[in-house]
């Protein structure tokens, strides 16, 4: 039976093990959204990783509505992540860029722009000092040119050195938004019906891998549960479906973030959807949210998942990997500094070794 400390295929990537770092926001790049020279030091403290997934990374201007989060798109943004993407490797680790269109949860006071999705929707009012705004919905010209800055994002990743990329089609934002029938009102091709709702997300992955090949291509999905007001009123039909469809095109891996019930960071009693996934989808499975080793580690073993991705325990413990193979406590994480500017909370939580011997 596989462990979570085997090495693994993913499409042309070869992992060392099968805990992969989940995407996490942290907001350390400019305001330009360049990354900066403390992301270095982030990527390279957490290169034991089999797979780093970056924080989401902005495909364009209209679709990056997150203050200081990074971009993918102007060759300001290229260079600077090449020092981060070169740390992981001088580490031997592996490093996807996860590219990242918002859709209508692109904030305006961000972009200066009115967002776009699939529909003249306005995700939910949560907190005053995040406004969000209608969304237009988008002409077929925009879904050609938002499925082209997919491509041209991980066209610019490769050139920036990471390994491959993930489309985020996760989370409520504008994949999801095609994907699921409470956001997508449509009545042409890209609405409607399961495959039609399927159709932006199958096209854009498409192009995705015409520019840097299957075997560098990944994507994440939320299937069960309603995240950022999106949410749908038969997963099964729609989810089922896409996993078939990207199976079909060859990608390197499927990661599902999975809410729970019991979730810490969003829950839902919606069923999960990786059993049934899993029987149409033959590639690597990565599974996420909410996981601790043990189960983790049942996961892998039953062969419902080939890995496991973890998030928050990768923020306050960099070496997690290793405290993993060998025991070790693991340290809390401090929310208030997920999102704040500078080192505090970023790269000052210590290894486990050099913790020990303080």
């Amino acid at each position: 039976m596989p462990t979570l400390f085997d090495p693994i295929q993913l499409g042309d990537i070869s992992a060392k093990n099968r805990i992969l770092m989940a995407p996490l926001t942290r907001g350390r790049s400019t305001a330009e959204h360049v990354p900066t020279d403390i992301m270095i030091d982030y990527y390279r403290q957490r290169s034991g990783a089999g797979v780093i997934i970056t924080e989401g990374t902005g495909v364009s201007r209209l679709g990056l509505g997150w203050p200081n989060a990074p971009g993918l798109w102007t060759d300001a943004q290229v260079e600077a992540w090449k020092p981060v993407t070169a740390a992981v490797h001088e580490e031997g680790g592996k490093i996807m860029a996860q590219i990242w269109h918002m859709g209508r949860l692109a904030r305006p006071d961000v972009t200066g722009l009115q967002p776009l999705s699939s529909s003249a929707t306005r995700a939910p009012y949560h907190k005053p000092e995040n406004p969000y705004a209608e969304a237009r919905a988008a002409t077929l010209d925009d879904i050609k040119r938002a499925q082209q800055e997919y491509a041209t994002a991980a066209r610019n990743a490769i050139a920036a050195g990471f390994d491959g990329v993930q489309l985020h089609g996760a989370n409520g934002y504008l994949i999801d938004q095609f994907l699921r029938d409470n956001t997508n009102f449509r009545d042409d091709d890209y609405g409607g019906s399961p495959e039609n709702r399927i159709r932006f997300m199958k096209e854009a992955v498409q192009a995705v891998i015409a520019e840097i090949g299957a075997g560098r291509t990944a994507i994440r999905l939320s299937p069960n549960g309603e995240t950022q007001g999106a949410d749908d009123s038969n997963p099964e039909s729609v989810f089922v479906p896409a996993a078939k469809v990207l199976n079909d095109l060859g990608i390197a891996f499927l990661e599902l973030r999975e809410l729970s019930p019991t979730g810490t960071f969003g829950a839902s009693a919606v069923p999960k959807l990786s059993p049934k996934i899993r029987q149409v989808f033959e590639r690597p499975l990565i599974l996420n949210q909410d996981y601790t080793l043990e189960a983790a580690q049942a996961d892998v073993a039953s062969g419902l998942a080939d890995g496991v991705s973890f998030g928050r325990k990768f923020i306050a413990n960099p070496d997690l990997v290793e405290r993993f193979r060998i025991g070790a406590p693991l340290t809390a994480d401090d929310f208030k500094t997920w999102y704040t500017p500078g080192p505090e909370g970023y790269i000052d939580y210590p290894a486990y070794q050099a913790e020990a011997a303080e």
